[in-house]
């Protein structure tokens, strides 16, 4: 199938759905300029950051490990939402029944004006009280310390889902509700390799929904997929969506 009918099929799924899900990975905030987890040269002060994202380097070393998400907040700030992330705005202000489940931690999608997200593995944006469990936005960075909350004074935490770490409570059954009444399954910027976006596709297909994969080249969902299509989200994804 050319791109062009490939888009024009996926156009009229989109056109015809009334419910809509849709699930983004990281390759749609790299057109945003996004940087890679681990960084450049992947490490941060002699750290690997992977060896930073997990409750046990939190109470071992708060001060350390808020100071390298200090530093990804940062990086974040500087970034923008791309013409992906503004075209899913437009998607779900034109669908009555509309979920995004995102893997990004990022908050671009919330940024751009997206309301109806489920995070999975949360925002690092988003801070948690260790004592109490009290969320909040906030959005400042420049290191001065590790927050505490307004609320018990507990130590908080950045609001991510760390390795070794449950997704955020109901956000697996939230997704898969989404996707079991949706009339389409839009996949975006996700290779499917980690658990949940390729369950979610597999989910999809055994009930009968078409999915639409917008990707810069195939994946390990392409075998799921109804609809191909291969290039920058930030291009194809105002072509596919309008009004």
């Amino acid at each position: 199938m050319s791109f062009s009918s490939a888009l024009a099929s996926a156009k009229q799924i989109l056109d015809e759905a009334d419910a809509i899900t849709v699930m983004t990975g990281a390759g749609i905030s790299a057109e945003s300029g996004v940087p890679t987890f681990r960084g450049t040269g992947g490490l941060w002060k002699g750290k690997d950051p992977m060896t930073l994202a997990t409750p046990e380097a939190f109470f071992a070393d708060p001060d350390f490990v808020w100071e390298w998400y200090d530093h990804r907040r940062a990086e974040l700030s500087r970034c923008a939402p791309n013409a992906a992330h503004h075209a899913l705005v437009q998607l779900e202000e034109q669908t009555a029944d509309f979920t995004l489940a995102t893997q990004n931690v990022d908050g671009l999608h919330r940024a751009a004006g997206s309301r109806r997200i489920v995070h999975l593995h949360g925002d690092i944006f988003t801070v948690r009280c260790t004592d109490c469990g009290n969320e909040r936005v906030d959005r400042t960075h420049g290191w001065s310390g590790p927050p505490h909350c307004a609320r018990c004074g507990g130590l908080e935490r950045p609001g991510v889902v760390w390795f070794g770490e449950a997704l955020p409570e109901g956000s697996l059954e939230a997704v898969g509700e989404a996707v079991g009444r949706c009339d389409a399954f839009l996949i975006i910027g996700t290779s499917g390799l980690v658990w949940p976006a390729a369950g979610f596709a597999g989910l999809a297909r055994r009930l009968g929904r078409p999915v639409i994969l917008v990707n810069l080249e195939p994946t390990e969902q392409s075998s799921l997929a109804t609809v191909e299509l291969y290039g920058r989200a930030g291009e194809i994804l105002p072509r596919l969506i309008s009004g």
